[in-house]
């Protein structure tokens, strides 16, 4: 394989190119550190990191020991306490502040949980207010936000806020903030996984942001591209009665197939579960969406029939291999499944120099965590019959009470 530039894929990392300018990064909700990864990969620099959750600290301390781990851990406290002189910096001197909010008050999985989804109205919502106050604190740039479709879309969405309370930056300090949001899916981009997020720019000069039209839409890495060539020793085993029926699943299957409009056996009603449950990987497909806590049942499981290894799940993320996350197995899978996609980052980040921190900065056509192809795919292994234990359950079922209905009551089987 040719490559025109060094790729982190290979054990480097590239604090900056020598032929760009210093370019800092204040990041909030840091995580794992996939938005930051990706962010250095374009050639910036993480000055400081706001992050309260001790194993993703740790997991920060374990990649980047260079990166500065800020003492106000809590966002909260970090806008009440934290100033540009503790980074080295004076007002306006911030490149970028960067991160994405805790997304639970505006996810659509919020509505299969009892709390449901609050937006605004949520207690984790406050964490929202605080970022903008430390982008009045800082004068940043440039503000990037990372997070799921729901917060800047639909009824309970954190737009009307953040407008409001950018226009009041605006008028006090003679910043042109504006943002700029566009809904995209992570496969579009060369990430092994389809994931869609709403990307959100606010330039302090008010200069129009752009994404990169999609160059992977037509032509996506696939999962097989980005895990086909792992060679597990230890691979986690399924939980609870369900996976069992995992190998009655075609790839790329969920519990739909084992419904009245599947090819399989009638075990459930159509669209009673969420989609995710019994969920398989295709090869020649980019992944489904990785959660960052999913139950014994939740998918995407591996197409051989598992649920997939913490070096799995950072390969369909778009982490390079030598990035480690630090905890159990659940620990990490959650730390994994909460990242922005590095490769997203990097594209996000490549964008925003070109286009607003250094105008007219050029990059390889290809960027620096974009994984190689396979090559030539294996055939899928047809599906089994189903287990035995399993065929009292079959029989006419009913479906989803309809749009609109939320979730349909669930038939409860002993596993």
């Amino acid at each position: 394989m040719i490559r025109d530039f060094p790729t982190i894929a290979d054990g480097e990392h590239l604090m900056h190119r020598p032929d760009l300018p210093r370019m800092t990064v204040l990041s909030l909700f840091t995580g794992a550190g996939g938005l930051d990864c990706g962010l250095e990969a374009a050639g910036l620099e993480t000055v400081g990191c706001v992050e309260l959750d001790h194993l993703c600290r740790r997991s920060l301390e374990e990649n980047r020991p260079n990166w500065k781990l800020l003492d106000s851990a809590d966002v909260l406290m970090a806008a009440e306490s934290l100033s540009p002189a503790d980074l080295g910096l004076a007002r306006r001197e911030l490149d970028v502040l960067a991160g994405g909010p805790p997304c639970q008050p505006f996810s659509v999985a919020g509505q299969w949980t009892s709390s449901g989804r609050r937006g605004m109205e949520d207690d984790r919502a406050r964490t929202v207010a605080a970022m903008l106050d430390l982008v009045e604190i800082f004068l940043p740039r440039a503000l990037v936000i990372e997070n799921v479709a729901g917060f800047l879309r639909g009824r309970i969405s954190a737009l009307p806020f953040m407008t409001k309370r950018l226009d009041e930056i605006n008028e006090r300090h003679g910043t042109a903030y504006r943002l700029h949001a566009e809904i995209v899916d992570a496969a579009d981009y060369g990430v092994p996984q389809h994931r869609k997020r709403v990307i959100a720019i606010a330039t302090r000069q008010g200069a129009p942001f752009a994404m990169p039209e999609p160059t992977f839409a037509d032509i996506p890495i696939t999962a097989w591209d980005a895990i086909g060539d792992l060679k597990e020793e230890v691979v986690p085993a399924c939980k609870g009665g369900w996976t069992d029926l995992l190998p009655s699943i075609p790839e790329g299957g969920n519990y739909q197939y084992l419904t009245v409009r599947g090819g399989g056996s009638e075990l459930f009603g159509y669209r009673t579960r969420y989609w995710s449950f019994l969920l398989k990987l295709a090869k020649d497909k980019p992944s489904w969406t990785l959660p960052a806590s999913p139950g014994p049942s939740t998918g995407p499981f591996h197409w051989a029939n598992r649920p997939l290894s913490v070096r799995e799940r950072m390969r369909l993320q778009s982490f390079p291999d030598d990035w480690q996350t630090v905890g159990s197995y659940g620990e990490q899978v959650k730390q994994i499944g909460n990242a922005t996609p590095p490769l997203l980052g990097e594209v996000i980040g490549r964008a925003l120099v070109s286009q607003v921190l250094a105008p007219g900065t050029t990059y390889p056509r290809n960027a620096t965590l974009l994984r190689p192809r396979l090559g030539a795919v294996p055939l899928a292994a047809p599906p089994a019959p189903i287990p035995s234990r399993f065929e009292s359950m079959v029989g006419e079922k009913t479906a989803h009470l309809g749009a609109g209905k939320g979730p349909a009551p669930r038939q409860t089987v002993a596993s």
